[in-house]
């Protein structure tokens, strides 16, 4: 059965067809129960089902996939040594990395997508676990269309997926704003396109002015292109994490964020963690949500502490956003600075609307420089930031806005 129910395409153009994918695993249960799964699907189509890395090399340009499913070991040639091979004869390629949950696989992964690959899904440890887990096939099919159509969308082929609505979120200290409704006193507004897949013309984006005090708190959420996206933002933010503490929630499972953690500070020559429940929250550190457990914020006989809750996924993540950007809400007010990165999906804005109601301030990640504009282009259609700026802009606001500067 179809998993497209949420997601599906309402124009297949004369000529573009469904999406091409290419998957490359040395199991042949793998390879045979994923290509059975994006067959299924209307808008996607299995095109190569390779055992190693050179055979996708030798297929490649036969067969023109437009996105590969590039598992990490695999004999002859594995996936880490095929990946630039590949981009290097296919530059616009999407790649996304198959992987164990180990700390060597995580390491590896995480190379891979600072070499070029769009993303990464986890692959459960034995093929019985392949073959029963629902999450492992509906988030493989999620990635390889969103991806999909966004590789497309850079083509300017209008026509692909439409995504479910963002979620309205009420803010109580300002006007709320979303098309058709009153802007708040003294927003700005930006033209700008709305996501590659969306069948709309192009809608404004209408930004709240940031909140008057400077914040004291920098909390960020990010999901598909979101470590090296992280990992370029933090490099530059030495100086904010002086005075304040960062809290990050990266959709990850557990492993891969202890390894992203340590690459943020090697980046940033600051701590970086996961923080322990109860841990105090202090200037001076990066704390990273651990995979597996939804990072909140509360206080503790008067000071800021973690709390690390192992509840139900939230928009189908763990850890996820809202809950952060919420609970943060609740303790710091209106000195929060919350931050969007690339994501697919809303989670982000629920949260985000807590901080604007809190008196915090929003900015997103702009649509061009994200892999999927999913999460920050739902916080900023839902008129929650007060910027919406490419990657290798936000550093520098961030750091002006914690001077003072508006």
């Amino acid at each position: 059965m179809s998993v497209a129910a949420a997601v599906t395409p309402t124009l297949l153009t004369a000529g573009q067809g469904p999406i091409r994918v290419m998957v490359v695993d040395d199991a042949v249960v793998v390879r045979g129960l994923v290509s059975r799964w994006v067959d299924a699907e209307p808008d996607l189509k299995i095109v190569a089902s390779l055992r190693t890395g050179q055979d996708a090399l030798d297929e490649l340009e036969r067969v023109d996939p437009e996105v590969v499913l590039l598992d990490v070991e695999m004999p002859v040639l594995d996936g880490l040594s095929a990946l630039p091979l590949l981009l290097q004869k296919k530059q616009n390629l999407v790649v996304i990395m198959v992987s164990t949950l180990t700390r060597r696989n995580a390491e590896v992964t995480l190379k891979a997508l600072s070499l070029g690959a769009a993303d990464y899904i986890p692959k459960p440890d034995t093929n019985h676990e392949v073959t029963t887990s629902t999450t492992f096939r509906h988030d493989l099919i999620q990635k390889i269309r969103h991806l999909g159509w966004r590789r497309r969308g850079r083509k300017s082929f209008i026509g692909a997926p439409t995504p479910v609505a963002a979620p309205v979120v009420p803010v109580r200290n300002g006007g709320f704003t979303v098309e058709g409704r009153k802007a708040p006193q003294g927003a700005g507004i930006v033209h700008a396109a709305p996501p590659l897949h969306v069948l709309h013309p192009p809608v404004e984006i209408k930004l709240r002015p940031f909140a008057a005090t400077p914040p004291r708190v920098l909390l960020i959420g990010s999901s598909t292109g979101g470590p090296p996206a992280l990992g370029t933002l933090i490099a530059s933010l030495s100086g904010v994490i002086d005075r304040a503490p960062v809290l990050i929630t990266q959709h990850m499972p557990p492993t891969f964020t202890t390894i992203l953690a340590e690459h943020l500070a090697r980046v940033s020559g600051r701590p970086a963690h996961e923080p322990q429940d109860g841990e105090p929250i202090l200037a001076g550190t990066v704390y990273v949500a651990p995979g597996g457990r939804h990072l909140r914020i509360t206080r503790n006989n008067g000071t800021a502490v973690a709390q690390l809750d192992n509840g139900p996924p939230i928009n189908f993540c763990k850890p996820a956003v809202d809950p952060l950007f919420a609970s943060a809400a609740k303790v710091w007010g209106g000195w929060n600075l919350a931050v969007i990165l690339t994501g697919m999906g809303s989670d982000g804005t629920q949260g985000a609307g807590e901080v604007v109601s809190a008196g915090g301030s929003v900015l997103a990640q702009d649509e061009a420089s994200s892999v999927v504009w999913g999460m920050p282009g739902s916080a900023a259609h839902a008129g929650l930031c007060s910027a919406v700026l490419p990657l290798d802009r936000i550093a520098a606001k961030i750091t002006r806005l914690f001077c003072g500067d508006r």
